[in-house]
């Protein structure tokens, strides 16, 4: 995009009513995967005052738990007192869960279905993207509003404010020229406290221990802060608003930036091309960016239930490329696993790992298990492109103070 204009990614914590129905569903997809590596599971998870349900879809030779799975998540997340309104050692946890439909199954099992090979688990178009605005390879709004609540939730957990509760917001608005980075623009942060902490103190705790530590050279004398801008967040979690699983996806990958196909992610086995094609997705465009081949990547692929192949490949490179669109797409089709059975046997996702991508994004994250983040097609790729064009300088060659 040319010219100055201003872009806008929010993050919200563990703590977060809908986040905390992310981890559920996601936990209870890792305690099948302990035991039973091949389990089905699609679990949803909704919270409210006092109480959690735990509804969906699993078929597993493992025994699991429910209760004991959601109280812990419960309480990992922060909510371990009865004064934050919210209690996983006293919420009521109910369960409604069933046998994976046999359509579904047959479609999704190798040899039992229309198609013989291993299908896709449902219809669906799936995004990945990459930008080099960022070592992590992402947009810079949405990598700083993880970093700020992950600076908070070090705080929390150390006791150093010990007025912090659990739950908590982020918003960056970064200001862009010709799709470069170039400032912070305001920064907003909302974070559940007791009722003793007064409005100024956590204010100014907010800005000199985590926003400029995080921000670094990304703030300027125009930057603007709105800390708890209501002056009031004592009433959070489940108590003030109802949490489902998948109400923030775009919060799990992009900010924003680049397209969504709309599946959420969490509770779902890697059968579902929801997940799975989203992470082969974002192996695909972080390789792309990675190798130099564009500055900026988006690649879709679309499915249609119980069928292997992808039924759409695209990639757009936002005029970023450096070699044609059709030979990258052809290098996509070389060198990168598509099928279903593929993707999960090359990204190795039968693994309890699934808890933790449940918090603070599934994509740039320095984590070994997030296996969709390696950069290992990258000299493969630079060998079969050839010789590229002359890159322009992009915000890789921003300072990233405060990262």
């Amino acid at each position: 995009m040319k010219g100055k204009y201003f872009f806008t990614s929010e993050s919200v914590s563990e703590g977060h009513p809908d986040k905390l129905c992310d981890q559920i569903s996601d936990a209870v997809l890792d305690a099948a995967f302990k035991d039973d590596p091949h389990a089905r599971v699609a679990i949803e998870c909704l919270a409210k005052t006092g109480f959690v349900v735990v509804a969906g879809e699993m078929t597993t030779r493992t025994y699991i738990d429910i209760q004991k799975v959601a109280r812990d998540t419960i309480k990992a997340a922060g909510y371990d007192k009865p004064e934050y309104g919210f209690d996983g050692n006293t919420c009521g946890v109910l369960v409604s869960i069933s046998e994976q439909s046999s359509d579904i199954s047959q479609g999704v099992s190798e040899g039992d279905g229309l198609h013989k090979e291993q299908g896709a688990g449902d219809q669906g178009l799936m995004f990945g993207y990459a930008s080099n605005e960022t070592p992590e390879l992402m947009p810079l709004p949405i990598t700083l509003a993880h970093k700020l609540l992950l600076e908070i939730k070090e705080i929390r957990k150390a006791g150093t404010l010990p007025y912090l509760c659990p739950d908590a917001k982020s918003q960056v608005t970064i200001e862009y020229e010709d799709g470069v980075p170039k400032r912070a623009d305001a920064i907003v942060i909302s974070t559940q406290h007791l009722p003793s902490a007064e409005h100024a103190t956590i204010r100014n705790d907010m800005i000199e221990k985590v926003i400029k530590p995080i921000c670094g050279k990304w703030i300027d004398e125009n930057t603007k802060f709105f800390v708890n801008p209501t002056g009031n967040f004592v009433l959070g979690g489940p108590v003030a608003d109802a949490g489902v699983t998948g109400r923030k996806i775009i919060v799990d990958t992009y900010g924003g930036h680049g397209g969504h196909g709309g599946g959420a992610f969490s509770g779902k086995d890697p059968s579902k091309v929801d997940r799975s094609a989203a992470y082969a997705a974002r192996y695909i465009a972080k390789n792309i960016v990675g190798a130099g081949l564009a500055d900026k990547c988006e690649v879709q692929l679309a499915y249609a239930i119980g069928v292997s192949e992808p039924v759409s490949i695209l990639t757009h490179c936002f005029g970023t490329n450096k070699i044609p669109e059709d030979k990258i797409s052809e290098l996509v089709r070389k060198h990168f696993p598509l099928k279903p059975a593929d993707i999960i046997s090359q990204l190795n996702l039968r693994r309890p790992i699934y808890r933790k991508t449940a918090t603070y994004g599934h994509f740039g994250r320095d984590d070994p298990d997030f296996t969709w983040e390696k950069l290992d097609k990258v000299e493969a790729l630079k060998q079969d492109a050839g010789p590229l064009g002359q890159p322009e300088r992009t915000g890789a060659d921003v300072p990233l103070d405060g990262m």
